[in-house]
């Protein structure tokens, strides 16, 4: 496991190293806000099933899978599919739903002990700005370390429309501007092959939850984990 080679380095760089974590999937578990949302449109819609949709039902990205897996029957997802795409998309990157998002497992210990071993604190996603007070909001909720614009920092999209992929090269210049990468954590294939390929000589981590789903095989010397939970344990 990687996280005690993270630590060492930190430990020696100090306030010199930072270390990046992705949220969505990676630190958060959003499937409690995709579940909120399903529900909210099986109420407006008047389906029992996914009025009752829970965060387990929620195993991908498939809004379809996620339907079959409350109790939808073929016909009505095939009907529903569609309009409920779209009742998601109107909610799911905002503030307002982004707080019901929960920590991963062992997420808040890891990113306090990295914090404590000295290093920067670089939480970098695909969220863009609208969505700042709900993420910040949710930090606070659970107790992660909040934003304070020094030894730790909150980077995030500048509108939705960028692009998450072009968004995580472009935002290489901030992240070398405050000091050395010692590591970086994403769940996203692609993205942790774009850190590996921008930082060579630092430690590169996909968190093993859900993703986009294209097939993208990762760089050599990306390490794959579960969660943070080893870390809690020690």
């Amino acid at each position: 496991m990687p996280f005690s080679r993270v630590l060492d380095h930190a430990r020696r760089l100090g306030t010199h190293g930072a270390v990046v974590f992705d949220l969505d999937s990676t630190l958060l578990d959003n499937r409690p806000r995709q579940a909120r949302i399903l529900r909210e449109y099986g109420d407006s819609a008047g389906l029992a099933a996914l009025a009752a949709c829970r965060a387990e039902h929620w195993v991908d990205w498939s809004i379809r899978t996620a339907m079959r897996n409350a109790g939808l029957g073929a016909e009505e997802i095939d009907r529903h599919s569609h309009p409920a795409r779209t009742f998601w998309r109107e909610r799911f990157f905002t503030s307002e739903y982004c707080v019901d998002d929960v920590p991963i497992r062992g997420a808040l210990a890891f990113v306090r002990a990295v914090r404590d071993a000295g290093a920067q604190v670089l939480y970098v996603t695909g969220r863009h700005e609208g969505m700042r007070r709900g993420t910040v909001a949710c930090f606070d909720r659970h107790g992660f370390l909040l934003p304070d614009g020094a030894s730790v920092v909150l980077l995030m999209k500048p509108t939705l429309e960028e692009s998450d992929d072009q968004y995580k090269v472009e935002v290489q210049a901030q992240i070398r501007e405050r000091g050395t990468l010692i590591a970086a954590f994403d769940n996203e294939p692609a993205h942790a092959n774009i850190y590996r390929e921008g930082f060579p000589d630092a430690i590169v981590v996909r968190l093993d939850t859900d993703h986009s789903g294209r097939p993208i095989p990762l760089l050599e010397g990306i390490e794959v984990v579960p969660h943070f939970e080893d870390h809690a344990r020690r």
